[in-house]
């Protein structure tokens, strides 16, 4: 209360005028202490005459007083210039008012208890100005910024933040619609530039960042993924002329569903199939493109056509005025075609690399068509239909309340080591969770259910031996940004949800599967104390919700084994068996998850990397074993760096280097084999270097690398990320290419046989007996396939043909 108001201006326009004009801003020209005056400091005042005050250090106050404070109309003037004239609230700014200060900055408009708080004006020196609602001196809640360079920005603003809904428009005509996050372009947007070209889709922290469809002027289309600002994963060029689906459909399918969520945030992917049967094709496959007047192969187009449009950096999308002159430049630069055939080409990237292109030459007009990137619907088998619409979003809501009661009621109970009875019949929590809530639940906006809790003790003591933070986990499943429904890879009719972080899965189970899990849980329990780096997936917590008409639903969660930064191009489920094992290729999208036929890749490894790997791998198929576990699978996720020797042509000289790619092998040239990858650096591990973030992967040792004098290891991604090596994470290798010489495929062409990767994986399913109903399964299907060749099979035999199939796929070096 004794400083006073002439000490915090004085402050405050230090920090203001000392800014750069790019850099300033306006709404911390106040400082976040209420601009007051207190009585102490008004009564040391000299009185001139009534309505007037003097004081020692040359400020001056004239106006109306409510005893010895300023009440009503008034104006202060500060002895360096700066001036109030305006509403006064017993010796508070508030009401009506204008704030000058000397290097010319000036606010109009509300104030409240000495904040800039309600709707004002405020004219910075630069001569940017911001009309719109202000709280506690930022600028929140609707709002108009001008830009002293003629950018305009009007829409939402959160502390001092575009966020929200929201326009900007650069001086050059180019101009974004759509949705921002920290003063980002981020979530659904449309940007267009002054050229015509034009993007609908989705963006991150600036960056074009998930599914969406570029038009470029001339009339070509390209429906696909962007990661980070590049084309990453599979997508559809529609050349000039050709015939593509419909725009409308497209934006339906990324519009907003009833629970406010965008429905391809997190499960966006290209169904190839269904856009390809949409084009008009001529018989041709020997397609040449004339590019700035000079013809060019196919082989020779793929260079050109990866040619990004002229795109900004990420700064460019945070449009702080000024410095966001890369956004001015324009969409234009190298089409992806010129092609006057009406042909379709369907593409795969990575990091904007074009890596495999199909020449489609036949229509199919029969086929259904589906909005591209709608998330394909699971048709359940069992009581689970009834889980749609409405009653799957108020599930969600009875989990979410469900796991924050779990949690909290576990939590302050000291932590020990568990008991036999803590795995008992009588390790149970239930409780009643009534709409009007009770004496132990709250009252909440779903229907009434009633909850159970399996063994909570021990799924305690899991979380934290999984370093899990009570508070993370709860917050991660149950916070304001909800559970997103993914699709269901497998054929049990399971529901899947995923936390808004991506660091949990949680997945309904059968009865029988929640029977084997309690079963197996004391011997579980053991095995993933003693091997920290177990592959065998992570349970965090089992439990039951009871709905309406006796309807129960079990959820397991577990930890999410693709939970990286890093864009994952292939998922693969490897059981070691044959029979069935293969995906139809007109199911196949850019997120399905591909089974033991479909890999087409060795992975080649560093030699001690790849020893760990099998140690712990025979260790968990062991352990299933030991419980008569069958039908278990190696969850497979591939990370693809884009081939470095062709990095360089395809990108434009303004990119700026943390785009970059890493360096791979020559395509076509003989050389000596580099393990790990030549463009995947390994380096000696540094604690402090690394993310240490809470999450699946916190748990488990750093592996040590023989290329890196079998020292521990940090893995470098130039341009992309420091990245910690542990078991199933983060793991370097080399893709080899398998040729098929059966396989004919004459209008595809694969660019690469090598690729330097990165891998993840871990073993899921696990919840499968060998009882009798498996065992009659395996001698009905023996009479009509080789044993050999069929998933269910006995445990023993299991276990060994499926780490016989992984030496296959990870070889050892000879």
């Amino acid at each position: 209360m004794g400083q006073h108001l002439y000490n915090i201006l004085q402050n405050k326009k230090k920090q203001f005028s000392g800014r750069k004009a790019s850099q300033s801003s306006d709404s911390h020209v106040i400082s976040s202490s209420s601009l007051f005056l207190d009585s102490s400091y008004f009564h040391s005042s000299s009185i001139l005459r009534p309505g007037e005050r003097e004081f020692s250090n040359g400020d001056f106050y004239s106006g109306e007083l409510k005893g010895s404070l300023p009440h009503g109309k008034g104006k202060y003037e500060w002895s360096d210039g700066t001036i109030y004239q305006g509403d006064w609230y017993e010796g508070k700014i508030s009401g009506k008012g204008k704030l000058v200060w000397p290097s010319g900055a000036k606010y109009e408009g509300d104030f409240s208890g000495g904040y800039l708080h309600g709707i004002g004006t405020m004219t910075s020196p630069d001569g940017s100005v911001y009309s719109g609602a202000w709280r506690m001196n930022v600028r929140h809640g609707l709002g108009r910024k001008e830009y002293c360079n003629s950018d305009l920005y009007d829409g939402s603003w959160k502390e001092g933040l575009q966020e929200g809904h929201g326009s900007y428009s650069w001086t050059n005509g180019n101009r974004y619609i759509g949705n921002w996050k920290n003063g980002k372009m981020c979530g659904r947007g449309v940007m267009r530039w002054a050229n015509g070209d034009l993007f609908d889709g989705f963006w991150s922290n600036g960056f074009r960042h998930g599914s969406g469809v570029y038009k470029y002027v001339d009339g070509c289309l390209y429906y696909g993924a962007w990661s980070h600002g590049l084309k990453d994963g599979k997508g559809v060029f529609y050349p000039a002329g050709s015939k593509h689906p419909s725009l409308k459909k497209w934006c339906r399918s990324l519009q907003h569903d009833d629970t406010g969520k965008f429905v391809l945030s997190r499960s966006s992917s290209i169904n190839v199939e269904e856009l390809r049967s949409l084009s008009t094709v001529t018989p041709s496959l020997s397609v040449k493109t004339s590019v700035s007047g000079t013809s060019k192969t196919l082989s020779e187009r793929f260079r050109d056509e990866n040619l990004r449009v002229s795109e900004p950096p990420p700064s460019d999308f945070t449009c702080h005025g000024p410095s966001s002159k890369s956004a001015r430049s324009s969409g234009s630069g190298q089409r992806e075609g010129q092609d006057k055939n009406r042909v379709v080409y369907e593409r795969e990237y990575m990091q904007g690399v074009l890596i495999r292109e199909t020449i489609t030459s036949s229509v199919d007009r029969s086929h259904k068509i589906r909005p591209p990137n709608l998330p394909k619907q699971v048709k359940s088998r069992n009581f689970m239909t009834f889980l749609k619409g409405e009653h799957n979003y108020y599930l969600m809501l009875n989990l979410q309340l469900g796991i924050r009661y779990t949690v909290g009621k576990i939590t302050p109970v000291p932590r020990r080591e568990v008991r036999a009875s803590d795995f008992g019949k009588k390790a149970r929590t239930m409780v009643y969770f009534p709409r009007d809530g009770s004496n132990f639940t709250p009252p909440h906006k779903s229907i009434d259910f009633s909850w159970k809790d399996y063994c909570p003790m021990v799924f305690r003591n899991l979380r934290a031996m999984f370093k899990l933070d009570p508070a993370d986990y709860m917050m991660s499943i149950c916070g304001d940004d909800g559970l997103t429904e993914i699709c269901s890879p497998g054929k049990s009719g399971s529901i899947f949800y995923l936390s808004h972080d991506d660091r949990f899965v949680i997945k309904t189970l059968k009865k029988s599967e929640l029977e084997v899990l309690l079963k197996m849980l004391p011997k579980y329990y053991r095995h993933v104390g003693d091997h920290e780096n177990t592959l065998i997936t992570k349970f965090f917590g089992v439990h039951r919700i009871k709905l309406k008409l006796g309807k129960k639903v079990r959820f397991v969660v577990m930890g999410n084994m693709f939970c990286t930064e890093l864009k994952i191009h292939r998922r693969y489920d490897l059981k070691g068996s044959t029979q069935g094992r293969i995906t139809e290729k007109t199911k196949i999208q850019e997120k399905t998850t591909l089974k033991d036929l479909d890999l087409a890749y060795e992975f080649h490894m560093d030699k001690l990397l790849r020893e760990a790997l099998f140690k712990q791998i025979y260790l968990d198929c062991a352990f299933l074993e030991s419980l008569h576990i069958i039908d278990y699978s190696l969850l497979l996720g591939v990370h693809f760096r884009a081939p470095g020797q062709l990095n360089d042509t395809l990108e434009p000289p303004n990119v700026m280097s943390d785009q970059e790619s890493v360096s791979s092998v020559d395509v076509g040239m003989a050389q000596e084999l580099s393990i790990p990858p030549k463009g995947l650096l390994l380096v000696t591990h540094e604690p402090n270097s690394v993310n240490t973030a809470p999450g699946p992967h916190i748990r488990g040792s750093t592996l040590r690398a023989f290329s890196v004098g079998e020292q521990e290891v940090d893995l470098i991604l130039p341009g992309t990320a420091r990245l910690r090596v542990q078991l199933g994470v983060n793991m370097p290798a080399q893709a080899h290419h398998k040729l098929d010489e059966d396989k004919e495929e004459s209008a595809t062409i694969e660019l690469f046989e090598v690729y330097d990767v990165v891998v993840y994986m871990g073993i899921i399913d696990i919840l499968q007996e060998y009882n009798a109903k498996k065992k009659v399964e395996h001698k009905c299907k023996s009479l009509r396939y080789d044993p050999m060749t069929i998933s269910v099979t006995e445990p023993k035999v299991y276990s060994k043909r499926f780490v016989d199939f992984l030496h296959k796929v990870f070889p050892e070096e000879t």
